[in-house]
């Protein structure tokens, strides 16, 4: 018996033996009308509830808007897509749980989903050892090169490499960093100092401040105290979105360079101008983007959700990489893992998302996107310029001779799974 069919016996065992341990959990079926032979199980976890529920629920919507338009028109290869959506409610362990549940006792032919990415780096190894085809549609601090994942949101070096350099020419080369205390935040913190100091920046100071952090009146004192010429805010989640009021409430008026906000929290419209005045984000996706493309895909997920606050870079992801999905599906002429797998791996695949033409890169399994610096100004509103067609080009690099996963699915028990860190800095 080959490495995949003995982890395909396992995973039948566990399916069985598996179930009772999780029992207890709810899941919600949308989009489908049970788990016939005819339906393709999708399933998707993303936080409806919780710290992470306000990009959560935007990237739930996203994805069930994809699916319904997909089952309209005939689903996939004939197939309607069923879609199974419990609510990890931006618990680590209960994403563990629900993952275990999606794989062994739902079977899904792909898993999706995750905002944190300490919550992906929870499930990831579930999904390694199950050999399940999973799209973590965030924008992330990068360096994930494994077998089985896909990473479709934007990464530091399309974000951070087409805006810092522009930024320290324009404001001045001293940074002060804030970031989340988690391997997001510490990682990407790191992509900062190495593009800082190629483009002969200067990291003034560096604070990681952690996720139930909601007060910053000591934080924003050292920060007015150095006196940076950019800010650079890496922070998540509703705790730490209160940084911004208490920072323009306490006169801190610095420029300010990220690659989450406004166009994943909208703080931009949550909350007073001018709080996020002078905000710059390399961003792969926001509303405002002004095409007749992304018009459209606006007024359809607002037509759907007639309630939603905004349609930020993850919901996008979210709802692109469905199609993705669709078309390597219908390629590979079969939902089988394996076969889509491979057909992931063989060439890249394009779609015609709101943001623009996204491609598949398959040595990194990670996507080229259109990105454009976004700046809010003094009322709140979105500026667009500098766009470019940036591919996920880090990972092919380091760690020499670079990440090629274009040949590895099946290859062996030691099929990659690292996440690579910047080093040297």
């Amino acid at each position: 018996m080959n490495d995949r069919s003995s982890k395909l016996a396992r995973r039948g065992f566990l399916k069985a033996s598996g179930a009772a341990g999780v029992a207890g959990l709810t899941a919600g079926c949308t989009g489908g009308v049970g788990g016939g032979s005819n339906t393709l199980k999708m399933g998707l976890l993303e936080d409806q509830s919780g710290n992470f529920s306000l990009t959560g629920i935007q990237k739930w919507h996203a994805q069930k808007l994809a699916v319904e338009e997909i089952n309209e028109e005939g689903g996939i290869n004939g197939q309607e897509i069923e879609l199974i959506d419990p609510d990890p409610q931006s618990d680590n362990t209960r994403y563990q749980e629900l993952a275990r549940r999606l794989i062994e006792r739902d079977n899904v032919d792909v898993l999706f989903g995750g905002f944190a990415s300490s919550s992906r780096e929870a499930i990831r190894p579930i999904v390694d050892e199950h050999q399940q085809l999973y799209f973590y549609t965030n924008q992330y601090e990068g360096g994930v090169c494994d077998t089985y994942t896909w990473c479709t949101g934007a990464v530091p070096e399309q974000q951070i490499s087409t805006t810092l350099d522009f930024l320290v020419n324009e404001f001045g080369e001293n940074i002060y960093t804030i970031a989340a205390d988690y391997n997001f935040g510490q990682i990407t913190a790191a992509w900062y100092r190495k593009i800082a100091e190629e483009v002969g920046a200067n990291i003034m100071e560096e604070e990681f401040i952690p996720l139930d952090v909601s007060q910053f009146g000591s934080t924003i004192n050292r920060i007015q105290e150095a006196d940076p010429d950019i800010l650079v805010t890496l922070l998540v989640g509703s705790n730490h979105a209160s940084f911004y009021n208490q920072k323009n409430a306490a006169g801190l008026d610095v420029p300010m360079s990220t690659t989450v906000n406004m166009a994943q929290g909208y703080e931009h419209k949550r909350f007073d101008p001018p709080a996020l005045a002078n905000m710059h984000v390399g961003v792969n996706y926001m509303e405002e983007i002004p095409t007749q493309q992304n018009q459209d895909f606006v007024d359809r997920f607002y037509e759907r959700w007639p309630d939603a606050e905004y349609v930020g870079q993850m919901a996008q992801n979210a709802y692109f990489t469905t199609y993705l999905y669709k078309q390597a599906v219908e390629k590979a002429g079969t939902k089988d893992q394996d076969e889509v797998l491979k057909v992931l791996d063989e060439e890249p695949i394009s779609v015609q998302a709101p943001e623009g033409k996204v491609t598949t890169d398959p040595e990194t399994h990670h996507v080229t996107h259109q990105i454009r610096l976004a700046r809010a100004d003094e009322n709140h509103s979105i500026e667009f310029s500098n766009q470019q067609e940036v591919e996920p080009y880090w990972l092919r690099q380091t760690p020499f001779p670079g990440c090629d996963l274009t040949s590895t699915i099946g290859a062996s028990e030691d099929e990659p799974t690292t996440q690579y860190e910047p080093k040297g800095v």
